[in-house]
């Protein structure tokens, strides 16, 4: 195990070189100019380049392009998919963006607590609600639940949208915490 300060994650595989490889250094500069920081799970997808890229093409289409769901509504739910997973790097990650995204700290920490002790609307319960379950039970999901959504003013096209937010984030928590990837310390801050 890796027992450096500030260490990354609990695997024995060091973050390569990142100025080695044009793109990979390019998009680390980028992190830097746009968030202060290059985040640490974007470290450790750099350790190979097709997996990287991957990554970062299906986290911008889903988490950064405009689609059907708001930003807002995007991290809501990376929160609540995180606080039931219990995965350290992503509460405290998107709990962070969820935050700065809001305006608001305070909600931001009660959604990643109990998002159901949170002020939201309906139409957002309805929807973390459907989170909540496809994340702990998703073999129970039916056509109950997407009709729950439909009825809180869902399109088919942002029900998909759930579906795959959630299910991406229930991947990287489990990547996260099998590695026990570390939160960057400005996450703290």
């Amino acid at each position: 195990m890796n027992k450096k300060k500030n260490k990354l994650w609990n695997l024995n595989i060091s973050v390569r070189d990142f100025n080695k490889d044009k793109d990979i250094n390019e998009y680390f500069n980028t992190c830097k100019k746009k968030l202060g920081m290059i985040p640490n799970i974007i470290k450790a997808n750099s350790i190979d380049k097709k997996k990287f890229e991957a990554f970062n093409n299906f986290y911008k289409k889903l988490m950064q392009d405009e689609n059907y769901l708001s930003q807002i509504e995007k991290e809501m739910i990376a929160v609540v998919v995180s606080s039931i997973n219990r995965c350290l790097y992503c509460c405290i990650s998107h709990s962070y963006n969820l935050g700065k995204l809001l305006k608001n700290k305070a909600l931001s920490k009660k959604i990643l607590i109990n998002y159901r002790s949170a002020e939201l609307s309906s139409k957002h319960r309805a929807m973390l609600d459907f989170t909540r379950k496809l994340t702990e039970l998703s073999s129970s999901i039916d056509e109950n639940d997407r009709d729950f959504l439909r009825k809180n003013r869902f399109s088919e096209n942002h029900i998909l949208e759930i579906i795959e937010v959630t299910s991406f984030f229930n991947m990287t928590n489990r990547i996260a915490s099998g590695t026990t990837l570390m939160p960057n310390e400005e996450y703290f801050a």
